[in-house]
């Protein structure tokens, strides 16, 4: 399964994301996945991991596993390197050890200078989102992205950048899940021409309640129950829910059978009562919390 992206290039619409991964595991992870059939990755340099993600693909591309070409591989321009597009994408290039980008991101809507020793962001005022973007086209005609695109930005930063872009950008990257649809920006992009992707489309489950005390959708009794008329795990019904809205879902797990649920979700159809059953889910909830690291809430 793929969807098609303004430029014409097909990205699958299940991936996996690599945060929080680290060393001898990315390896492990990266080669199981390709084996269960995933062919979408989603890295960060911020993620600190794209060196060993590189050593992976290599890997795999040396033992015939996989071509480069039958991959998509996607990585993020960090917030302080807002004045160095180029070089930080090609120093993510060299990491990956590939040629190209798949797709190449806005990590965040914010330039900055630094973390000072308190941990509070430190914004650049010197660097606006219009010639970072124009920096981002320069990538295309280059040849290093294929595509780019943005993460982490709201309806108005969006509209902005549809503004100002001569390379409309192809993806908005963004929270999403059944306790934080965002119906609005959602449906904004895609009449834009702008694909979705879901980012914590599990509601950041363990990982985002040791790191931010948050609540996870896949604990209500609303999935549950759908998980137990479709025979289907609650992380299955909420990536499945996903896929129907036409938005890209990139669940994280570093366990082989998770892995291999989180991939599973062609083989069955939400109906529409029971879409409309998660849409009324929604709390608005927010569970991936940067503010708690950078001392400064970029949406308050």
């Amino acid at each position: 399964m793929s969807v098609t992206l303004n430029n014409g290039l097909k990205m699958p619409i299940v991936g996996l994301g690599v945060w929080r991964m680290e060393g001898k595991e990315i390896r492990d992870l990266i080669l199981n996945a390709i084996k269960i059939g995933y062919r979408h990755f989603d890295c960060a340099a911020d993620y600190k991991n794209e060196a060993e993600v590189g050593e992976a693909l290599a890997e795999a591309f040396k033992t015939g596993l996989v071509k480069r070409e039958e991959l998509f591989i996607t990585t993020k321009l960090w917030n302080s390197d807002h004045g160095h597009v180029l070089e930080a994408c090609k120093d993510s290039l060299k990491k990956l050890q590939l040629d190209y980008l798949d797709l190449y991101l806005v990590h965040f809507p914010v330039a900055t200078k630094h973390t000072d020793d308190e941990g509070v962001l430190e914004i650049d005022t010197t660097i606006s989102l219009e010639a970072t973007w124009h920096d981002m086209e320069d990538l295309v005609s280059k040849g290093l992205a294929r595509s780019i695109g943005i993460s982490n930005y709201d309806i108005f930063l969006t509209r902005d950048c549809l503004a100002y872009s001569k390379i409309k950008p192809a993806v908005n990257q963004i929270e999403t899940h059944p306790y934080f649809q965002r119906e609005s920006l959602v449906k904004f992009c895609k009449k834009h021409g702008v694909s979705v992707t879901a980012h914590t489309p599990l509601g950041g489950s363990a990982a985002n309640t040791e790191w931010f005390g948050s609540v996870s959708c896949l604990d209500d009794d609303v999935l549950k129950g759908l998980a137990a008329k479709y025979k289907k795990t609650p992380a299955q019904i909420a990536l499945r829910w996903g896929i129907q809205r036409d938005t890209v879902v990139i669940p994280k797990s570093s366990k082989v059978e998770r892995l291999k649920e989180n991939f599973e979700v062609s083989d069955f159809e939400l109906t529409k009562e029971d879409m409309e059953l998660i849409k009324g889910m929604d709390r608005k909830y927010r569970t991936n919390q940067p503010a708690n690291f950078w001392g400064v809430d970029l949406y308050a």
